[in-house]
């Protein structure tokens, strides 16, 4: 059984390869491309707001406000092999920061070239949340004795 979150994570993995990921200033270029939370709000909504070419505290407020993207955004940060970083205004882990970063950053990949990860390599890791998303779902449901 697919999860709502497990098909947001598929559907954002789509919509990057066939817009690209974006990995600059904002949320999306404007050829297109976008970050991966954009994709996933995007893939959560439909929608890609053009403050996200433009805007990035409007941007990452859509984005938060998103219950839907949020869960699979906090999916992904946890298949990732790095810890989220802390928003030091909240205390909370930020998820949103976490997967962007990662997505940029060579010291955060561990692949050989010690470059940032591929296109490919950052949709096989939404994949991967997905069926980890799909898994948690599939879980029969306890009852209490």
């Amino acid at each position: 059984m697919a999860s709502s979150t497990g098909t947001i994570l598929r559907t954002a993995a789509h919509v990057l390869n066939y817009y690209g990921l974006h990995t600059g200033k904002q949320f999306a270029s404007v050829g297109g491309r976008l970050d991966i939370s954009a994709a996933i709000f995007r893939a959560a909504t439909g929608k890609t707001p053009n403050c996200f070419l433009t805007d990035e505290d409007t941007a990452l407020l859509h984005i938060q406000m998103c219950g839907p993207a949020m869960d699979a955004i906090r999916m992904l940060s946890a298949v990732l092999p790095t810890l989220p970083p802390t928003d030091p205004d909240t205390g909370a882990d930020d998820h949103i920061e976490h997967v962007c970063h990662w997505a940029m950053t060579p010291v955060w990949t561990g692949n050989a070239d010690n470059q940032p990860p591929t296109a490919p390599e950052v949709i096989g890791a939404i994949l991967r949340a997905a069926q980890a998303a799909d898994a948690l779902t599939a879980a029969p449901h306890q009852n209490a004795a």
